[in-house]
């Protein structure tokens, strides 16, 4: 319920005029977030909207996996059954992975803090005088995390299958491996690593269980996952950054502006 007296100068709380009583430069964190994130999602959205130079064979963007539109030869592997799409193909499925990581725990706290300032820092006043928390719309939505967190395991899997597939050459032969196929391989296992690190993970796993000891394998994925989620913060920015750097490897190697680096 929304309430006026919420936040830091609510009438339970200590008589402060100021601010904060801090005196770190606690805004270089939400304005690096803002910085990085925003330019992260201005490249996406122009690279989504282009509608080409995203296949490189045998390299497929992440942003544009699985093809379903209208594709450039050899560039679809599960047909195009959204062919007459009248816009880029991308947009057929950056709703998946996009609204996975919009919903995502750790995502929230971090644009929460950087865009709407809700609150900037810890110990920092908010702006806002009323707080609903994410029962109205449009924070309500947040509340489909768990269902993006499946979709996002679908993503995971054919984003997999195109890196076992850049392991072929122009002609469909098997044994090539070049620089792209390494950036792939390394970008498709930081989208694991966040992925299965997510909170909604860990309750698929482990969740809804009264007695551990009576379902131990539930409770050894529940574990590992629980490992990797101390670090899930970090693999969302690793695999962020992976995505765009496979995405622009490919996208200067289709308009020719680089070689790819061949190992074999």
């Amino acid at each position: 319920m929304a309430s006026t007296d919420a936040g830091v100068t609510g009438p339970t709380r200590a008589r402060i005029e100021e601010r904060t009583l801090r005196q770190d430069r606690w805004w270089l964190s939400p304005l690096a977030t803002f910085v990085v994130f925003t330019a992260f999602v201005v490249y996406a959205t122009v690279r989504a909207f282009m509608g080409r130079d995203y296949y490189a064979s045998p390299y497929l963007s992440p942003f544009y996996s699985p093809c379903l539109g209208d594709c450039v030869e050899g560039a679809s592997d599960f047909g195009q059954p959204f062919q007459a799409f009248p816009l880029s193909a991308a947009l057929i499925i950056l709703v998946f992975p996009l609204g996975f990581r919009m919903t995502c725990y750790y995502y929230r706290k971090a644009y929460y803090r950087a865009f709407w300032l809700s609150p900037p820092a810890c110990g920092v006043a908010e702006p806002h005088s009323a707080y609903s928390g994410e029962t109205r719309f449009p924070l309500i939505l947040q509340n489909a995390h768990r269902w993006f967190w499946y979709a996002a395991v679908v993503v995971g899997l054919i984003l997999s299958f195109d890196v076992v597939l850049a392991f072929r050459n122009e002609d469909k032969e098997w044994g090539h491996m070049g620089l792209g196929t390494l950036l792939m391989l390394v970008n498709v296992i930081l989208i694991w690593l966040y992925t299965l690190s997510c909170h909604s993970c860990r309750h698929a796993v482990g969740g809804r269980l009264r007695h551990f000891s009576k379902h131990p394998v539930r409770y050894r994925l529940w574990t590992w996952v629980s490992r990797l989620n101390v670090h899930h913060g970090r693999y969302a920015w690793y695999s962020l950054f992976s995505v765009a750097l496979v995405d622009l490897y490919i996208y200067l190697l289709a308009i020719g502006a680089i070689d790819d680096v061949r190992f074999f």
